[in-house]
């Protein structure tokens, strides 16, 4: 890597570091350590292929999404406690309701990484089904199984989400919470 990459490397990482490292955050379900490993591991491999990636904020974060599903088949069990608090994000921020935003987080946290890996991509990064089977690597079909498992395990271990949310009678639990606690 010449001089001028290197310092379009380090421009890269200062200027996308805090929106990376809250993604990393949601994905590994609230740990700022292991958010911080997923980051690092997904540069290292960005700096090695720096001069033929053209969008580098697009492979880090493929790199992440597929090192945190790859992690968690290996068994990493660093992403089961998550007891920090969310990375500061610049500007201000909406006001939301702290319960819900409570809510959401607990109830995230006990999703499988790849469920939510899924849900991150198709409510957050408001991805297509075939876009996010391409990112994960894996079929259009397991990419809508696990999105429909994860929202249905969302519904029994958090139904107060749909009150939280405004929706009475069947408890139904969609994007827009999901959606909320990422923004």
């Amino acid at each position: 890597m010449d001089r001028v990459d290197e310092d379009r490397f380090r421009d890269f990482v200062a200027q996308r570091s805090p929106e990376l490292i809250r993604r990393a955050y949601v994905l590994v379900g609230g740990d700022s350590h292991a958010a911080k490993d997923l980051l690092q591991a997904a540069l290292v491999k960005l700096v090695a292929r720096w001069q033929q990636v053209d969008d580098p904020a697009a492979y880090v974060r493929v790199v992440m999404y597929r090192q945190q599903i790859s992690w968690w088949r290996r068994g990493w069990s660093r992403f089961e406690v998550a007891t920090d608090s969310v990375p500061e994000r610049r500007g201000s921020e909406p006001a939301h309701s702290a319960e819900l935003r409570l809510s959401v987080r607990v109830a995230l946290r006990r999703l499988t990484p790849k469920q939510r890996a899924v849900l991150f991509l198709r409510y957050f990064e408001d991805q297509p089904e075939a876009d996010v089977a391409e990112i994960l690597g894996c079929s259009v079909g397991t990419v809508r199984s696990t999105n429909h498992r994860a929202l249905a395990r969302l519904r029994t271990i958090a139904p107060e989400l749909a009150e939280l949310n405004g929706e009475t009678g069947g408890g139904r639990v969609g994007s827009p919470p999901i959606r909320e606690v990422w923004q």
